[in-house]
């Protein structure tokens, strides 16, 4: 069958705008010319996110789908490592083949790092060999981040060997490491790292673009760097992409990779700059099988109503209508789910910390706005009956990490910048081995959330004023296999709990999931204890007055 579309074609290739005749003939475009028919709207390859977690969105990847078509995005590079922490090999198996059954490209890599580090306790390994098996896998075109950056300086072994099995099977490797600059920098690209997406700083960002990397251009729920990056984009178009990173089910509801590209222009960035980001170079860089709109590719292409708002009319993935004026045409997937879940609930004192004599200041995580790192604060002890407890006042409040895996002890740190002033929020979307997080104002409010997330196997809760708002993820404790406008509806709701209950933040859950993430400074808690990223060592929560040692 031949469809036969009459359109401004966006040449980006040849940077032009053309009135154009566009043929598909079995999913495939067999022509684009051009004509003298008159042309409404532009056409133009469909946007790709550079760098994602499908698991973050709280939604199996054909649910996923269905939101991102409605905004253009024809194809991601995700990285299933949330999923692989969880449920190791079975958990990737998963990914691949319920994203097989819609619509869409899904692009996975072989997670690197699993678990991200030796300091916490995951549900998987995944070891040179497994990493090998998967790479010579054709729906795996990448080794997914490297947050082991000490481990590249350092040449641990297993590291470089992972990295060394990709070069070998000429696939790219992609990079996390926030902050590093200099020598350091330059020694984890030499070593074969390619891209990075943790940039929060535009020296940072110049500095590995002048040194060969590739920059994405990051915008998220939780992490926002498109401000601090963006004005690189008009001089290094050809060596910078767009990403999520992790985005929610209520904001991807809203926009995705349509949004990088409508604030870009907007501000004056050239378009065919910014779509060389948006649309070429995530395809040219990983090799992606996707369309960009020549003759002889795949019909994947988007249809918008002009190049300012870039407001989507149509989706197309492979000559096939996937959405239409917001509307997804991809059906709902009933799929089954996977988990891996091993503890009891849990009582008050589990979650009770005693004074350690002579001890008067305890080290404290102030979360930022924004950003995935977190600074090292002092504050002073508030202490009952000789147990250390929130302070509201000061907005220090009690955070726990609780070993999803296996009975163990509950790991105590102190946080500020939430805001809660009643309750408690508590979730096992907990980057990046996903055992259960909580902050809370009493013991008895975090008991009372973490054993609410014990009970469903995993979700995202928020509880107080005697009412509980709970979204539960049965897939790993990280997705719902439900429709994604009913998770987003959930989701909204407890969301909005959380702020009710006093949280400040524009996203709590997002930024509570960071909280536990080792791999980006400074302080952090695993279920292990208080970690600081910047000497990578365990440290004290409560100190002398007059020491941080």
């Amino acid at each position: 069958m031949e469809q036969t579309m009459y359109h401004h074609v966006v040449d980006i290739h040849n940077k032009r705008i053309f009135p154009g005749e566009v043929v598909i003939q079995d999913h495939v475009i067999v022509r684009i010319q051009e004509t003298n028919k008159p042309c409404e709207h532009y056409i133009l390859p469909g946007f790709i996110d550079a760098h994602v977690h499908i698991e973050s969105s709280m939604l199996i990847p054909s649910e996923f789908a269905r939101l991102a078509t409605i905004h253009g995005t024809v194809a991601t590079v995700s990285d299933p490592h949330e999923i692989a922490n969880v449920c190791g090999m079975e958990g990737i198996e998963y990914m691949i083949q319920n994203g097989k059954k819609v619509p869409f490209h899904f692009f996975f890599g072989a997670p690197s790092c699993v678990p991200a580090t030796a300091f916490e306790t995951a549900g998987a390994i995944l070891a040179s060999q497994q990493i090998d098996e998967l790479l010579q896998r054709e729906e795996i075109l990448y080794l997914s981040e490297m947050m082991n950056y000490p481990g590249v300086l350092f040449k641990d072994e297993e590291v470089m060997r992972k990295i060394a099995l990709a070069q070998k099977y000429n696939k790219p490797v992609d990079g996390h490491a926030p902050g590093l600059r200099g020598e350091d920098a330059l020694k984890y690209i030499q070593a074969g790292i390619s891209t990075d997406h943790e940039c929060y700083t535009r020296e940072e960002a110049l500095e590995k673009l002048q040194a060969g990397m590739n920059i994405l251009i990051r915008e998220g729920s939780a992490a926002k760097n498109f401000e601090a990056l963006i004005d690189l984009l008009p001089t290094w178009e050809k060596q910078m992409m767009f990403c999520c990173d992790d985005k929610h089910p209520d904001e991807l509801l809203i926009h995705h990779i349509n949004h990088h590209v409508q604030r870009a222009v907007q501000r004056g960035i050239d378009v065919f700059k910014v779509l060389q980001a948006a649309c070429i170079n995530p395809v040219e860089h990983y090799k992606l099988p996707v369309g960009l709109l020549r003759e002889g590719d795949a019909a994947d292409f988007i249809i918008v109503r002009d190049l300012n708002s870039f407001d989507i009319i149509e989706t197309w993935i492979q000559g096939k209508l996937v959405a239409k004026n917001k509307q997804s045409r991809i059906p709902s997937i009933q799929e089954g789910t996977i988990n891996q879940f091993k503890i009891m609930p849990k009582a008050v004192h589990d979650f009770i910390l005693p004074k350690v004599p002579g001890k008067h200041s305890i080290r404290v995580i102030e979360a930022i706005e924004g950003q995935l790192i977190t600074k090292t604060v002092l504050a002073n002890i508030k202490e009952e009956d000789g147990n250390l407890v929130s302070d509201i006042d000061n907005d220090t409040l009690k955070m726990v990490v609780v070993n999803r895996y296996s009975e163990a002890p509950i790991a105590v740190a102190f946080i500020k910048n939430f805001g809660l002033k009643e309750g408690a929020i508590a979730s096992t979307v907990a980057h990046d081995s996903h055992n259960i997080i909580a902050v809370g104002v009493t013991d008895k409010a975090l008991c009372d959330a973490v054993n609410a997330i014990i009970a469903c196997e995993g979700g995202v809760v928020a509880l107080g004023n005697n009412k509980q708002c709970l979204l539960p993820l049965p897939v790993g404790g990280l997705m719902s296999n439900l429709p994604a406008e009913e998770v987003a509806s959930q989701y909204s709701k407890v969301d909005a709990y959380a702020k009710e209950l006093g949280s400040t933040l524009r996203a709590p859950f997002m930024t509570l999931s960071f909280m536990a993430l080792l791999v980006i400074p400074q302080l952090k808690l695993s279920d292990k204890g208080l970690f600081d990223g910047a000497t990578f060592n365990f440290v004290d929560l409560q100190i002398d007055s007059f020491s941080t040692s």
